[in-house]
């Protein structure tokens, strides 16, 4: 059961909207997000993931992953997050990112996440400051290479689920809650996978390569707050036979 108490998401389900808004006054980026992107330069891509794109990833499936930052309806510094649909046959009713596959009409990693964001949830890609990347990983469950793309909402927009048979819900979480201890813990999935997970309300459940990279972004940005990762819980049924994404 998600905690009760504290920092809590805005949602947006097929046929409600969103309508995010920075404080009066707020005129730059938050400094976080440049502590974000120095500290990642500084580590090793094996610090994200043991699975790093092999040789000859050109070959490979190429897919972008947005991991905007920005306001929620209240101001809120959040996180732009996507529940996936329940009809899906990959990962039904996860949390992701916005994103997707390149596709040949893409000038880059940021113009396919752009795009896909576009495309699942509305988000107008001008009022989107691309501040830089982080290092590709590998899915070899899907032999997919994935770059995150870091983003700063300078002009936010009206974001949405556009397309039921593909996004369930749009959630903006709010920073204070994914780095509150009381909604965080390890997730143990039936194949004895174990890794990081972010109770975000509703009973949605942000766990696996996301929640992973998530976890490291808040890290990296400084924002982290120690959690007691030997919390454990059992994957909810409705994840168990998915894969981890």
């Amino acid at each position: 059961m998600s905690p009760a108490a504290g920092p809590v998401a805005s949602f947006a389900r097929y046929g409600e909207t969103l309508v995010p808004r920075h404080p009066a006054g707020r005129a730059a980026r938050p400094a976080y997000l440049d502590t974000l992107l120095r500290s990642a330069a500084q580590v090793d891509p094996s610090w994200f993931s043991r699975f790093l794109p092999p040789d000859g990833e050109e070959d490979l499936r190429q897919s972008s992953v947005l991991l905007l930052f920005g306001p929620d309806p209240r101001g809120v510094d959040s996180l732009v997050l996507t529940e996936r649909s329940h009809r899906m046959r990959a990962h039904p009713g996860q949390i992701s990112l916005p994103g997707g596959g390149a596709e040949p009409g893409d000038a880059d990693v940021a113009a396919t996440a752009l795009r896909e964001a576009h495309e699942e949830v509305g988000l107008d890609p001008a009022g989107v400051e691309v501040l830089g990347e982080l290092p590709a990983l590998f899915l070899p469950y899907s032999s997919n290479v994935v770059t995150t793309v870091v983003g700063w909402w300078r002009e936010p927009s009206p974001v949405t689920a556009l397309d039921p048979a593909e996004v369930e819900t749009v959630v903006l979480a709010p920073l204070d809650l994914l780095t509150d201890p009381a909604h965080r813990h390890t997730v143990v999935h039936p194949s004895g996978y174990r890794g990081p997970a972010f109770d975000l309300g509703e009973d949605l459940l942000l766990w696996g390569f996301t929640g992973g990279l998530v976890g490291k972004a808040l890290e990296l940005a400084g924002l982290d707050r120690p959690w007691d990762a030997g919390v454990t819980r059992p994957l909810p049924d409705r994840f168990a036979g998915g894969r981890r994404g």
